[in-house]
């Protein structure tokens, strides 16, 4: 029942949210990919890791709709994820704890959210909550085919964002739950053996992105998200506390009130019976949250989504226990707990899928992925349109933007014909208005950052979401572009 809700809240309408420039991207990295075998390491150019793309491509022969196969491989990515979820928490707790943690997980709107989006997060989000699993059954165990699992896992989650290289350094903390061998000792040098050997796989497998160009790119890049520590001397506390006031807003709004209550009794129960196990859980949580919130230039919520999952754990274990000190009926005891938990987050679920946004979503997200330019409405209209005008005659699309959701958004839907796109800065270049003399010319872009622009008429438009501080409302525009 829980996997079928599952797929209920991922798969409907599952293009109706516009799509994001991150997504544009990625997808139109894919669809280059796929097409030339000499661009398999494209994503390196701008310093990103090509597994999420590299996955993407074999979707394009399934799905006709490249926004929806993106998408689709993110809502495999959060099963994947799920699934970890149980076996974690039922390595940890018990099946009782896994099934409502799974519940947590699948109804939750900050997972139902981003599994829903063609992004790299929920992937390495699923990977996360693995190499957490492997991580105390290798402690547990010390089995040399773990190893090479955990291992496989580690390098699976570099190569689809390099911040997961954080996980490496978190595995010596799991040396905290080692028990004693049958000789009554520590086995702490074969387990450090065990764990290098997994690190060392992890990072055999980054390092063949050195058969693509621009490899220097990934550290490069990293540069430009992330604050040195010389940067931040004498004021260590910037970042962290404007990024903590913006985890004050998203919290309560993704997780919803009642799930962060449940996680804070689940936290509060894990530390008084001093659960091993559960405490590496935690550390795995805190640790990048930490680290993300002292250093991060930007924030965003999708950033925190590996920290998210494990966090759902601890809900579940919050609400085994709070159900454990109700003394009522046990029918009673669970009309009460799903009345308390369920109402807030199935809401948000069902605006996000008939009617996005939800009312609930945080408005730095809202803004993003449906009021700005980094939200493209209308672009698969737009490229039929353009399609069924090129049948006309020969026709040459501009772009306002050259990289993100303009021109790619509308390149992902364009990649089978033959038009052009020219992208330019935020207005008709002399290049596109001269083609006029031999081409059907057309122009799209955001229609507020082109207000004032002469000789262009406006064919169609579809109107972003209504900014909630009442400034003037946005949409994505098709031109004409007249001789």
């Amino acid at each position: 029942m829980l996997i079928c809700l599952y797929f209920v809240l991922r798969l409907p309408n599952l293009t109706l949210q516009p799509i994001f420039a991150d997504e544009a991207i990625y997808i139109r990295w894919a669809q280059v990919m796929k097409s030339e075998p000499t661009l398999r390491f494209l994503p390196l150019s701008d310093g990103k890791t090509p597994l999420f793309m590299w996955l993407m491509t074999p979707l394009f022969k399934i799905f006709s709709d490249p926004l929806f196969a993106g998408r689709f491989l993110s809502v495999i990515s959060g099963f994947f994820t799920l699934l970890g979820v149980f076996f974690l928490s039922k390595k940890i707790f018990n099946e009782k704890t896994a099934l409502w943690a799974s519940l947590f997980y699948v109804i939750t709107p900050y997972t139902v959210f981003f599994d829903r989006m063609a992004l790299v997060d929920s992937m390495l989000s699923g990977f996360t909550i693995w190499i957490i699993y492997f991580a105390i059954w290798l402690i547990k165990s010390l089995r040399l085919d773990l190893v090479m699992i955990l291992g496989y896992l580690l390098g699976g989650a570099i190569l689809t964002k390099t911040p997961a290289m954080v996980n490496i350094l978190i595995l010596p903390l799991t040396l905290f739950a080692l028990k004693k061998n049958a000789h009554d000792k520590y086995p702490y040098f074969k387990a450090l053996m065990f764990l290098g050997v997994a690190a060392l796989i992890a990072l055999v497998m980054y390092n063949l992105l050195r058969l693509g160009p621009n490899f220097q790119q990934l550290s490069a890049r990293n540069a430009d998200y992330v604050f040195s520590p010389m940067e931040l001397w004498g004021r260590p506390l910037d970042p962290f506390i404007p990024h903590f006031h913006d985890i004050a807003d998203w919290f309560p709004r993704l997780f919803t009130i009642p799930t962060l209550i449940l996680i804070g009794i689940g936290v509060y129960q894990l530390l008084f019976t001093k659960n091993r196990l559960g405490m590496i859980v935690l550390i795995w949580v805190a640790i990048p949250l930490l680290l993300e919130m002292a250093f991060l230039r930007t924030f965003t919520a999708r950033y925190l989504l590996t920290s998210i999952a494990p966090l759902l754990i601890f809900a579940g274990y919050g609400f085994t226990k709070a159900l454990e000190k109700i003394r009522v009926t046990h029918s009673i005891k669970m009309l009460v707990a799903l009345v308390a938990i369920l109402p807030l987050a199935l809401k948000f679920d069902y605006q996000l899928l008939v009617n996005p946004p939800p009312e609930d979503l945080p408005k730095a997200e809202r803004r993003g992925y449906f009021e700005d330019w980094t939200a493209g409405y209308g672009l698969r209209e737009i490229a039929q349109f353009l399609i069924e005008k090129s049948n006309l005659g020969p026709v040459l699309v501009g772009t306002e933007g050259s990289f993100g959701t303009l021109p790619d958004g509308l390149y992902i839907y364009l990649d089978k014909s033959k038009i052009p796109v020219v992208g330019s800065s935020a207005t008709v270049s002399t290049q596109i208005r001269e083609a006029v003399s031999d081409h059907q010319v057309f122009f799209v872009g955001n229609k507020n950052g082109l207000k004032g622009i002469d000789g262009i008429e406006i064919i169609k438009e579809y109107p972003k979401a209504k900014p909630l501080d009442g400034t003037g409302q946005d949409s994505t525009a098709l031109y004409k572009v007249l001789p």
